[in-house]
């Protein structure tokens, strides 16, 4: 058995070209977000399992004896290419519990955790007691790869704490990382967490949590982009929530009822997806405005068909109002219906967008000044440029040290609560308000024990 803490992180994604057609066999760019998920599993003795969401204002708790007679039912439905059945997501929230109701987030957040769970603990016949701390800087529901975030990590942990992947720490390092055969096995597990919270998930998401940096997906095909310029780039989250699984399911039932229309539409997607790679390729040789403009045309033709295809909403279009009249180019990212949108930014106009002026362009997105945390309106991003697989972007209103390769994909760190200062500042920081919270709500501060 186990006996130490794991502290692990992923980042999010940002989706330049190819919601939704992905879903479809077509090819999407993404890249991670310098935003993250953190996850602490700690082992217990008392033969308890414990989830605490604090983002979410979720502690749920359950013997090890309670699980045990689900186990038969996982065990032999869980074929690599069968995703998990209504039934069996049905069977686990109402095992879940709690007052939240079936499609909240809370519930389908515990659904994931069961489902991974038993998933592994089937598979390599141990079922750990630990508990498991999750906390984040990623909104839900905003388009940002919250949940495969959240998915990557607990694949990751659940699979460390059955035996089936290492502990990549050694003695003296502060952050390491899984190898690639590894991380492909925490990938396909992480796939399986997104089934249960979005039902028909292209894989995209989880991938780019996983391995980080900027990547090519096609049908399961992922292909790192080596040849990525430095792009800078304005997040804006409407806060308008959204749900990604009845947004997909309505673009396929488009797609079903309108073949010969949507067809071409997914398939201009791609195209705007291939030519997209391809100008960034050639911009890491001999950027020019030239190349700005294309990129700035693949925004525009996209946003378009998004409209089209039926996943706008009322603020995304706002957004696009707003910085199309200073002549900037925005787009939705991610599942649409609300959630956030990205801006193209040109060398030399960063500067143009200071706060106050931010939040005098959309006083309708801004009640108050953005943070980092909130993800209202802003961070600045900076796509990761050719010279690391890893990537190497960052928040450039973000005033806080961060980890690092912040978009590195998951990684395991050292126990923050034992560092002094350091790149893990961020992550002691959150650790710090976990901590306050549980102890407000009167529940157990384990969460910053030291190992």
């Amino acid at each position: 058995m186990w006996k130490r803490s794991l502290v692990l992180s992923a980042p999010g994604k940002v989706i330049l070209h190819g919601e939704h057609a992905v879903v479809h066999g077509k090819v999407a760019l993404a890249t991670a977000l310098d935003l993250r998920t953190f996850l602490r599993m700690t082992p217990r003795q008392d033969g308890k399992i414990s989830l605490q969401l604090p983002n979410l204002g979720s502690q749920l708790s359950w013997e090890a004896a309670e699980l045990r007679p689900l186990l038969a039912a996982f065990s032999v439905e869980l074929p690599e290419a069968q995703p998990p059945s209504a039934e069996q997501v049905e069977k686990l929230k109402e095992f879940a519990g709690g007052d939240y109701g079936h499609e909240a987030v809370q519930s389908v957040a515990a659904a994931a955790f069961l489902y991974l769970y038993l998933s592994v603990a089937s598979k390599y016949g141990v079922l750990p007691t630990v508990d498991i701390l999750v906390w984040s800087e990623l909104p839900t529901g905003a388009g940002l790869g919250s949940s495969a975030a959240y998915s990557v990590c607990l694949a990751g942990a659940l699979l460390f704490g059955c035996g089936a992947i290492s502990y990549p720490l050694q003695e003296g390092q502060e952050t390491a990382r899984w190898t690639k055969e590894e991380l492909d096995v925490i990938n396909r597990l992480a796939f399986r967490g997104e089934q249960v919270i979005h039902g028909n998930p292209s894989g995209v998401d989880n991938a780019v949590s996983t391995w980080g940096g900027a990547l090519r997906y096609i049908s399961g095909q992922i292909s790192v982009l080596k040849s990525v310029p430095t792009l800078r780039i304005l997040l804006t989250n409407t806060k308008v929530p959204r749900s990604t699984k009845i947004l997909v399911a309505g673009v396929k039932a488009k797609l079903l009822e309108f073949p010969t229309i949507m067809e071409p539409m997914l398939a201009t997607i791609d195209a705007i997806s291939r030519e997209c790679e391809g100008i960034l390729e050639a911009m890491t040789k001999d950027p020019s405005q030239e190349h700005y403009s294309r990129l700035e045309d693949l925004v525009d033709i996209n946003q378009h068909l998004l409209n089209g295809i039926g996943v706008g909403h009322a603020l995304l279009d706002r957004v696009c109002q707003v910085t199309s009249s200073h002549g900037l180019h925005s787009k939705l990212t991610g599942a649409g219906g609300g959630g956030c949108a990205i801006t193209l930014l040109r060398p030399g106009r960063a500067t143009w967008l200071q706060r106050r002026e931010r939040a005098r362009l959309f006083p309708g997105l801004l009640p108050r000044p953005a943070t980092h945390t909130q993800g209202e309106f802003g961070p600045f991003l900076s796509l990761p440029g050719a010279q690391s697989d890893a990537g190497g972007g960052s928040s450039a209103l973000d005033c806080c040290p961060s980890l690092p390769g912040d978009t590195q994909g998951a990684v395991a760190l050292k126990h923050p609560c034992s560092r002094e200062g350091g790149g893990c500042w961020r992550v002691q920081k959150w650790f710090l308000w976990m901590k306050a919270r549980v102890e407000v709500e009167g529940g157990n501060s384990s969460g910053c024990q030291r190992s």
